[in-house]
């Protein structure tokens, strides 16, 4: 799935999933935005330190989403081979294919 297409695909679902769900759903998804938000902790930071959790816990959606609002925060090319190297330590050998692919969609959004 491309990029663009990830992003609609995600807007459709979350549009359905909070119109249908309950007040419980609607906090964890209020919750999952609000955590993220500017605080002591630059929002660059927090976005950055999601997408480590993202590539240890191997969730490619997280990954991609994560990538595009580091992207969108300014993280640098630099910022995220770095990243990468705390997700490796914390996540073992078993995240490289995922590195494979957050590689692949941080190149593709990231070029001018």
């Amino acid at each position: 799935m491309d990029v663009k297409e990830f992003e609609r695909f995600r807007r459709e679902m979350n549009e359905i999933i909070l119109k249908e769900g309950n007040i419980y759903t609607r906090r964890f998804f209020a919750l999952d935005n609000d955590v993220y938000l500017e605080g002591k902790i630059p929002k660059k930071y927090k976005e950055m330190m999601g997408l480590v959790a993202s590539l240890v816990l191997r969730c490619d959606d997280c990954i991609t989403y994560h990538i595009l609002k580091c992207v969108e925060e300014g993280m640098s090319k630099e910022e995220f081979y770095e990243l990468i190297n705390i997700a490796l330590i914390v996540g073992g050998s078993i995240t490289i294919p995922h590195i494979r692919r957050a590689v692949k969609t941080f190149n593709e959004v990231s070029r001018p």
